[in-house]
Parts: C-alpha cells; structure tokens; sequence
C-alpha cells in the first residue's frame, strides 16, 4: 500500500506547481531576469551570424569587391565571442538564481519536517524522505538549469528564424519545413513514454533509497543473523528494477535524438537539392546585381542552411527540455506534498509562560494510540508530586515508554489531560515544554560533531564551560581521559567508538547541563558493566536531587529506593505503592518480581 508521499501526480505540467515554485524564486528574480535579457542578447547575436555570412559571399567573395571586408569579418568575430561570453554569463546567471531557490527549498522542507509529529516518521520512511530532499530538488535543479527561461529563449529563437527563413525565400522554407510535423508527431509520441518510464524510475529509486538506509542501519543484526545473501538478493531485485526503467528511459530518448538528426539530415539534403539549384539558375542567368530570376544567390543558400541547424537544435532541445519540466513537476509534487502535509503538534496562539517548573505532573483519564483503534494507554490517571521519584513497571507493551512521549507532546492523547505544575501541557509552546523535561534514553542518540557538542547540543544558554562543568560532576572526565583530544573527541555517526555506558553518561550530562525541572529515565543504566553502572548510578542519584522523576524500568532492582511504584498493565494502571508494600500485596508487581529473581528472594 502506497503512503501519501507515494503517490503519483496526475498532470505532467502544472501551473500551480509553477506559481508555489515562484514563490522560492521570486527573492532571487534580479539574477532570472538578467539571465533572460541575455539570452535575448546572445540570440540576436547567433542570428546576426548567418546574415553576415550571406553579405560576405554575396557581396565580396562572388563579386570579387573585398573593399569593406576586414570590417565584415571583424563584424563576425566579434558576435562569435560576445555570443559565447553571453552565454557562459547568462548560464551562470540562471544557475545562480536557480541554486538560491533550491537553498531556500531545502530550508522550507527541512523545517517543515522538524515540525512535523512523530506519528508522521512512523509512517514515512527515513530513506524515502531523504529522497525527496535530495534527489527530487536536485530534479528541480535540473529544470533551473533547462528550464523555463531557457525554453522561453528557445522558442523566441525558432519565431525569429521562421521569420528570417520566410524573408529569405518562402518556397525555400516550407520545402524545408516538410519534415517538421513528423518530428513533432513523433516527439509527441515518444515523450508519453518517456514520462511513463521516468515516472516508474523515481518510485522504483525511492523505494531503492528506503532499503539501503534500512539494511545499512540494520547491517549488524543482518550480519549477525547471516542474512547477507537474502538482503543482497533483494537489493539486486529492486537494484535491477531501477536500472531497466532507467534503461527504458534512455532508449526512447535515443530513439527520439536518433530520429531527429535522421530528420535534420533529409531536411539539409532537401535544401540542397532544391535550393542548390534555384542558386545554380541564379549564378547562370546573370550578374547577381542584376538578376530578376525566382533563384537564390549563394550566400543566401549558405545562410539558410545555418538558419536551418539552429531550427532543428532549439527545436529538439525544446523536447528534451520538456521531459526535464514534466520530470521537475513530479519532483516538485512530491516536495509540496510534504509541505503540505499537516501532522505537527499544534501549538496555542499564547502559550503558558512561567519562571520556574515545580515538577507537580498529573494524567486525568489520559486514552492513547498509535493506532486510534488499539489504543495503549486505556483512561491512566495518575499524580506525582514535585520533587517525587516515581517508578513505571510492567511488561513489554504495558505502556510505560509511551508515558513518557506523552509527557514531552511527541503524540498527542486521544483523550484526557496531562497537567505539569497545574496546567495542561498544551498550553505550553513545545520548546517551553520540552525543556522543562529532561529525557535520558535506554538507545542514546550521538550527532556526528565532538563529545562537547553532544552535551549542549546547540542550546545558546549552555556554553563549554557550563557542560564540561556538567559533565565533570558526572565523573565523565575521568571516562574520556582515554580520548586523545578528551571532550573535543570526534563523534562518529550515531556515537559509534564509544561504549553504550560512556554514551548514557553523556546523556546524563546533557540532562544536568540543562538543569530541567523534571527528569524521565527510560530503562537508563541497562546493558553496562559493573564499573559503568555504578558510574551511572551515582550520575543517576546526582541528577534526580530535588527534581521531580519518572523512571522506567524493567530491572526491578534499579527502584527498590523510588518513592512510589506504578505498576502498567495492558494500557491500564493496576497498582502503586513502594516496593515492600507491593510484594506485600501479592498481585502483579510480586509477579513480575518473580520472573526475575527466586521464589526464596520474593
């Protein structure tokens, strides 16, 4: 089943795609339209060759008069060189205009896709969207490059030489003309094609994109599980798929290039032969001066056969440059789709503002779900108190992780309310919220940049000093002391280098540093060795003093000294208490205890 950003757009050219594309050009417009002055310059200047031409063996190499010609050629020289300086100038002109906007573009859907809920990247593939902000702007590039002005350029060009061609000698012209309907039929006929084959291409790319991001962040598990060979296989499937629409593409469009100088070479045999003997009559009936014959001297000849070859580039250029704007608008479509795509978290209009977070949170019948129909959380109500360091317990998919995103408006609930110190999370700004809350994950994320960097993380409050202070209280100078360069160390993508617990004391550093209000830990200090966890644990006791704490745990050793325990179940709170009063009871906490330690310890 196809997502939303999937999907394919209906129209092959479309004028409202054109007008929101403006809107990223329209800052940089001074560059576009001195791009489009040139081009008519340069055009004036490539037609005015052809012309000069004629004159010169007209009027001095036949005649033999060649008083003036120095002048002439120095005419022609001259619009040679300005024709190709103007047009390096008026290409960099565009492009300058054209990679500008594609900045901005960027820039709109980046933001954009920050907005953006969580629920969104749940649905959408991370390699799919990589995409879109790649190869799909790179596509509008392309058309910035080739694109509307140029196609402008080029059709004022064809008018012009029409009407110089008719000028010239009318019989000549529609002789010459007779292989135009059968190029533009064909063109028409290939480019339907065309556009199905590049249609099929980018779909098959995307998909191409999503696999190799998803195998490559997966490569550990495929290699432990020696699925080498099977992914190899499908990537060769879908790898293959991409390279045969490729294919398909390009064989039309050398069937179309092949055509159309096939057609060029019979229209330039045609000229020659009746044109070459309209000139043959003139050259023999009289002095050219004089001749009243229907015929064309010979310059003229020359010159309509120069007119022709730049008839026959821009036209085949413009059915190029049409596939480049049908391929930008499926680009541009997908793009816009994602801009137009309203899954954020709304935000009110005046949001809540308030000096200092006391850490009070309550859930008030609080219903949730990934999925609107199987919700998780089932009417959970709860309360913890400022400064409490309460416990979340229970089975894989109780809910408990779930708590947590809740909290921070990663998703929004169904129903009910969330309160942090007596007002509804809500009504906070997202960045207010979310710094008044402080989340050290069991998966720690690492950004590529230094050990520093990931401590502050960009925060313009928190300067070195302040998260190299952070992170000393947490003992983490002592574990970095290994690195050569210490907290200036170079992080590789996702923290790689470093060991699982060296990353959560980076998180933890992260947390102090900027010193919220509440802490949430989710199943923090797993998976590390002795030496580590006891690092860990006395980062844990230095973060949670005097703030209000929410933990997540599925080693019920780690909580034995929390205030409270909840205890989740299927989506629904089924006990609270401390530890000794909840195997006191007997019920699903003492269960759950049982599970991991001996009936003798229960």
């Amino acid at each position: 089943m196809k997502t939303e950003l999937e999907k394919q757009p209906g129209a092959a050219f479309d004028f409202r795609l054109m007008k929101r594309l403006w809107t990223f050009v329209a800052p940089h417009q001074k560059w576009l339209w001195l791009s489009l002055c040139l081009l008519l310059f340069t055009s004036a200047l490539g037609l005015a060759q052809p012309m000069l031409i004629r004159i010169a063996i007209d009027d001095y190499l036949i005649t033999g008069e060649l008083k003036g010609f120095g002048w002439l050629l120095g005419a022609v020289g001259v619009a040679v060189v300005g024709e190709l300086l103007g047009r390096a100038l008026q290409a960099y002109t565009l492009e300058l205009a054209g990679q500008n906007a594609l900045i901005d573009l960027r820039m709109a859907v980046f933001r954009h896709l920050q907005k953006l809920s969580a629920r969104f990247f749940d649905k959408n593939p991370i390699g799919r969207l990589i995409g879109r902000v790649t190869t799909d702007i790179e596509s509008l590039g392309e058309m910035f490059a080739s694109g509307v002005v140029t196609i402008l350029g080029d059709l004022i060009n064809l008018l012009a030489i029409l009407s110089i061609l008719f000028w010239m000698n009318w019989q000549l012209t529609l002789v010459a003309l007779c292989a135009v309907p059968i190029l533009l039929v064909s063109t028409l006929w290939v480019r339907i094609r065309v556009r199905r084959a590049y249609d099929d291409m980018v779909s098959r790319r995307s998909k191409l994109n999503a696999y190799l991001h998803e195998q490559s962040s997966g490569m550990p598990l495929v290699q432990s599980f020696g699925r080498e060979k099977l992914t190899k296989s499908k990537f060769d499937e879908i790898n293959e798929g991409l390279c045969s629409a490729q294919l398909r593409s390009v064989n039309w469009e050398s069937c179309l290039s092949a055509l159309t100088d096939m057609l060029s070479s019979i229209t330039m045999a045609l000229i020659l032969w009746y044109g070459g003997g309209l000139a043959l009559e003139a050259l023999g009936a009289a002095p050219l001066s004089e001749t009243m014959h229907p015929g064309i001297t010979l310059g003229t000849l020359v010159a309509f056969l120069q007119y022709m070859e730049r008839f026959f580039g821009p036209l085949n250029e413009l059915s190029m440059k049409y596939t480049v704007m049908q391929n930008a608008m499926t680009a541009s479509e997908r793009v816009f789709r994602i801009l137009d795509t309203d899954d954020s978290i709304p935000q009110v209009e005046t949001p809540h503002k308030s000096s200092e977070t006391k850490g009070h949170i309550r859930f008030r019948d609080v219903t949730f779900g990934y999925d609107e129909t199987n919700p998780v959380l089932n009417k959970v109500s709860f309360e913890v108190a400022p400064g409490e360091k309460v416990a979340f317990v229970g089975a894989t998919g109780a809910g408990k992780t779930t708590i947590l995103k809740l909290l921070t408006r990663l998703y929004d609930i169904n129903s009910g309310a969330i309160e942090l110190d007596g007002v509804d999370v809500r009504q906070y700004s997202l960045k207010d919220l979310r710094s008044r809350i402080g989340i050290v994950q069991q998966d720690v994320f690492l950004f590529a940049g230094n050990i520093i960097d990931n401590i502050h993380l960009g925060h313009p409050e928190i300067d070195d000093a302040t998260a190299r202070a952070a992170a000393d209280e947490l003992h983490l100078d002592k574990v970095i002391a290994r690195l050569p360069a210490g907290y200036d160390e170079p992080v590789r993508e996702r923290g790689k280098g470093l060991s699982s617990g060296e990353r959560q004391l980076i998180s933890f550093a992260r947390v102090l540093a900027l010193r919220p209000g509440v802490l949430a830990l989710d199943e923090a200090t797993s998976s590390v060795d002795s030496h580590m966890e006891n690092l860990l644990q006395e980062a844990v006791g230095r973060v949670m003093k005097d703030r209000t704490s929410l933990i997540i745990a599925h080693r019920l050793s780690t909580i034995r000294d929390v205030d409270r325990i909840l205890v989740m179940h299927k989506g629904e709170l089924v006990e609270q208490g401390s530890h000794d009063e909840l195997l006191a009871a007997r019920g699903f906490y003492w269960k759950l205890y049982r599970l991991q330690y001996s009936q003798d310890e229960a």
